[in-house]
This record gives C-alpha cells, sequence and structure tokens, in this order.
C-alpha cells in the first residue's frame, strides 16, 4: 500500500437509460459544462465538468432506472459555498418539476450546521446539494442520525 495520502474522488460515472435527457438535466438544471462526448451508436457518452476537468460522466448503458435496492451508489452529494446557492438551486429543480426527498433545505443532523437539499434525477438516481454551514436552524429529518436525505 503507498504511504502517501489517500486517493481522491476523481470523476463519477453514472449509467443512464437516455443521454439526451439526462445532459439536459445535468447541464441546463445543475449548470455542469459538457467536456467531450462520445455519441456512437452503441457507445454514448458525456463528461461534465468545470474548467476543463471531468466531473462527471454519463454513460448511455442501462436498460432501467436506478434501484435503491441494487449495491452501489447509495447518493451523490454535490457542494455548494452558500445555503443562497442551495436555494437557488432548488427554485430550478422545482421550476424542472424534480421529485424531492424533503420539503426544503433539511440538517445533516439535529442541529448540524452543514445540510441541504435531497432529489432524483431523470433516472431516479438520488442526488444531493448541500452547503457545509449556515443550516443550524433547518429540520434534521433524522434527529441524531445521519440525515443523507434517502433512508
Amino acid at each position: 500500500m503507498p504511504t502517501t495520502t489517500a486517493p481522491r474522488t476523481g470523476h463519477i460515472g453514472l449509467n443512464v437509460t437516455d443521454l439526451d435527457r439526462s445532459l439536459a438535466f445535468y447541464r441546463d438544471v445543475l449548470g455542469l459544462t459538457v467536456i467531450g462526448e462520445g455519441k456512437e451508436e452503441d457507445r454514448r457518452y458525456a463528461y461534465l465538468g468545470e474548467d476543463g476537468r471531468p466531473a462527471l460522466t454519463l454513460w448511455q448503458q442501462a436498460d432501467h432506472g436506478y434501484a435503491a435496492t441494487g449495491a452501489g451508489l447509495h447518493h451523490l452529494a454535490l457542494e455548494v459555498d452558500s445555503v443562497e446557492q442551495v436555494k437557488a438551486y432548488e427554485t430550478a429543480l422545482r421550476d424542472y418539476g424534480v421529485e424531492f426527498a424533503h420539503e426544503g433545505i433539511v440538517a445533516h443532523g439535529e442541529g448540524a450546521a452543514s445540510g441541504g437539499i435531497f432529489f432524483h434525477d431523470p433516472d431516479g438516481t438520488r442526488l444531493e446539494i448541500y452547503t457545509p454551514s449556515g443550516v443550524e436552524e433547518a429540520p434534521a429529518p433524522s434527529g441524531e442520525a445521519p440525515t443523507c436525505g434517502f433512508f
């Protein structure tokens, strides 16, 4: 085992059922930039990120939506700098017709400073947009337990 530091997350890859639909969501609603695409009939994918650095890869190779009972991804959490940014995303997502797991911003635990919104992408993948501080007054749907939004 290397003795330096632990590896960091480079990018996340998600299987999707419809690349065009998912691209519209992640690009137009969440604001990620498309930095590369493959449009061959049997290998459709897109790299999305910021400043040319991939953060998310969408692969059109799923034949059904997200299954919460399967092994793998529980949810994908995206961090922003402020409660105001979380609220702006909430408004954009509501305008888009997104399904939310909770009403409004919720704290990660009772009295926690961090928290956010919990919702689903077009394939049902569970997503979170959160801020590390400023939500101490928000309710915590799971009390002392970590919210993680989808228990």
